[in-house]
């Protein structure tokens, strides 16, 4: 016990082991070794947040995750790709807003080309000063199965397009007995995870999801972390660990809703057990503002962002919104300085 207390006081790695007995030390005393690494990270007082939007180009999908309401099966009535015009419309109302960057996603469509990504890229990036923050590892993983090539080829050309960086998606669980039992059909952990490291050795930054509350346990939970810290060891290309809890609402698998104490606890082992992670994000999207402000004295460290639309998570369920406003007025009334930061992480303005 205090061993484990001292290691994690001090910065020194945890193993799996004093991570499972740490998990269950009283919750404040959890927070405040959260709130310790990661006042060794970033700034104690300052609190980041990002303005974007994130789009879902189509809902049409092959996958047919047992946890996701947001998908369509190809040719039902109410499957969609989004044409150019609509696309436009809402990047027009990003940047009218003060946005920075789009974060571009959808389902594992059979009938999209890496050519119309291409397409697709080349023309938001022509004509619109954002970053692109597009694509999930199974969705390029897709495109380097229906082209017959390598995934580094794909995330090439979608780069040299205009692909700035890669979003965490898809992770879930980062255990094969997880996903096997939730989404079947959606790459196992491993590609997932060379995807990512592809990624990261051409240079592309990306985010680490995680989603609990589909039936993992602790340890399969600590195993997930475990697999993202052994990876940004080798490339230190993970920007930022997001952590979601599933939305229960009108899907294919019987769970138990995470109730935000729950959320907050493993939020801080996170903190505490990815030691070499720069920064971790406060999910108010799933959990409300009033969690997500709660979650920066549990080691988050970033509110964040507005998002301006949210699909995936709202057809579960979930239909929390949040304005640049309103991100700012939590940090502020929570003691931080709030700092708008654009999808690298680098600040662009306090207030």
């Amino acid at each position: 016990m205090e061993r484990s207390l001292r290691k994690a006081l001090k910065g020194d790695r945890l193993t799996l082991e004093e991570a499972l007995y740490l998990y269950g030390i009283p919750l404040l005393d959890l927070a405040y070794l959260a709130q310790r690494v990661r006042e060794r990270w970033n700034p104690a007082d300052r609190i980041t947040f990002a303005v974007d939007r994130n789009i879902n180009y189509t809902n049409i999908c092959v996958c047919q995750c047992r946890f996701c309401a947001f998908h369509r099966p190809p040719g039902h009535p109410e499957g969609y790709v989004l044409d150019r015009e609509e696309l436009g419309r809402k990047i027009e109302e990003l940047l009218a807003q003060g946005g920075t960057h789009v974060l571009l996603q959808g389902g594992l469509h059979p009938g999209l080309s890496l050519a119309w990504f291409e397409e697709l890229f080349t023309w938001i990036k022509t004509r619109y000063p954002v970053g692109l923050h597009a694509l999930s590892p199974p969705e390029i993983h897709h495109l380097a199965q229906l082209e017959g090539l390598t995934v580094k080829e794909v995330l090439k050309r979608l780069m040299e397009a205009g692909l700035d960086s890669l979003p965490g998606g898809g992770a879930e669980v980062l255990v094969d007995r997880v996903r096997q039992r939730v989404s079947p059909r959606k790459i196992p952990a491993h590609l997932w995870l060379e995807v990512m490291e592809t990624a990261h050795r051409l240079g592309l930054k990306t985010t680490a999801t995680m989603v609990i509350g589909l039936g993992e346990t602790l340890e399969e939970r600590l195993l997930h972390l475990e697999h993202l810290r052994q990876l940004q060891d080798r490339t230190g290309g993970f920007t930022a660990f997001i952590l979601w809890t599933l939305q229960t609402q009108g899907i294919d698998l019987k769970a138990e809703k995470t109730t935000s104490l729950e959320y907050l606890r493993f939020l801080a082992l996170s903190r505490v057990y990815l030691d070499n992670f720069p920064h971790l994000q406060a999910s108010w999207v799933t959990q409300g503002l009033e969690v997500g402000q709660t979650a920066l004295f549990f080691g988050a460290d970033d509110l964040g962002s507005t998002m301006m639309e949210e699909n995936v998570v709202k057809a579960a369920g979930a239909a929390f919104q949040a304005t640049k406003e309103s991100l700012i007025h939590c940090i502020r009334k929570a003691g931080f300085l709030p700092a708008q930061r654009d999808h690298l992480y680098n600040i662009l303005s306090y207030y």
